[in-house]
Parts: structure tokens; sequence; C-alpha cells
């Protein structure tokens, strides 16, 4: 599995309810896309950077995706290029789940 952290510093500062608001409108866009496990929306406690923290089944599914028409997309939502971090993630807790613990192949 893979995890991206992907960041985009903001022209103006957001307020959390502007950007909670950008969010929702975009979260339908991520719902069943394949390779996706799991998003995060993030923005900075100063609203000057927001983004998202991204559990992909695989690189190629993340890289599917931003390597399409979304970098276009969240430039022009959030007026800024994104800057994308890429980690192995060979474990995860999942205490939501009863504290499921998954282990990559």
């Amino acid at each position: 599995m893979i995890t991206t952290i992907v960041q985009f510093a903001l022209a103006e500062p957001i307020s959390l309810g502007e950007a909670a608001k950008r969010f929702r409108s975009s979260a339908p866009k991520y719902q069943k896309m394949p390779g996706l496990i799991r998003k995060y929306y993030i923005r900075s406690e100063d609203g000057c950077t927001a983004g998202g923290v991204y559990l992909w089944d695989s690189r190629a599914a993340a890289e599917a995706v931003y390597s399409g028409e979304w970098r276009t997309r969240v430039a022009q939502l959030y007026g800024a290029e994104p800057v994308i971090s890429w980690f192995d993630s060979p474990v995860i807790v999942d205490n939501a789940a009863g504290g499921a613990i998954t282990a990559a192949a």
C-alpha cells in the first residue's frame, strides 16, 4: 500500500468552514475511486495550507489519478499547484475497525 500526502499553499488563508465547504464539494469524486482506500482532507491551523492524505492500494492507482485532470481541477479549486509526497505503508492499524492490523503482502 502507498500513502500520499498532498499539500498546496493557499494564496489567502481559508477558514475551517470554507475549507469544509470546498472539501465536501469535491468528496463525491473520490467515492469508489479505483485503488483509493481512504482519503483525509487536511487544513493547517493557520489556514494557509490545505490538501489530503490518501491511502492507495498501489502507486499505479495513485499515479493514474494524479497524472490526469486532477492536477488542473485542484489548482483551479485552490489556486495552487499540489506538492505530492510518497510513502510506503507496509502496516496499518485501524482502530475504527476494532484494531485491525493490515500488512502489505
